[in-house]
């Protein structure tokens, strides 16, 4: 089996394949009694500060949907034990960088401040007004 240099991420980042480190760990889930004899599991580090091929920016938004799975070393830490293979769990696990990638890849619109138009203000100042009205009308003192 040959190994991927590259990983592609989108068609714009790409990660390289000595970023990720694979252990293989006993898993928890599904397997009866394999579970006990075999190492399913797949425990996924990529090297985020090691990264080269990343921008800085994407870095920096990733480090912060990473959250807990971020380590003081600068790993982001995945367990993937959904299923009973080696295969399916390595593909799980990368699968779910990918996605994490991507989710830091997206970057949000920054908001211009507008003025509102005085025709909102003025229409803001009428809903005042009617609301006031009605509350007086509630209070009204007569008592014939």
């Amino acid at each position: 089996m040959s190994e991927r240099k590259t990983i592609q991420v989108n068609e714009r980042y790409s990660i390289e394949q000595r970023d990720i480190k694979e252990d293989f760990i006993r898993a928890s889930g599904p397997g009866g009694q394999n579970v006990n004899k075999v190492s399913s599991s797949v425990q996924l580090r990529f090297n985020l500060d090691g990264n080269t091929t990343l921008p800085d920016d994407l870095k920096a938004r990733l480090r912060t949907i990473a959250g807990s799975r971020l380590t003081l070393k600068g790993e982001i830490v995945l367990t993937a034990d959904r299923f009973r293979t080696q295969e399916r769990n390595r593909d799980d696990a990368l699968e779910r960088l990918l996605e994490l990638i991507r989710k830091a890849a997206y970057v949000p619109k920054t908001r211009k401040a507008t003025r509102p138009t005085l025709a909102s203000k003025r229409r803001r100042i009428e809903g005042k007004k009617q609301r006031g009205n009605v509350k007086k009308l509630r209070n009204s003192k007569n008592y014939d």
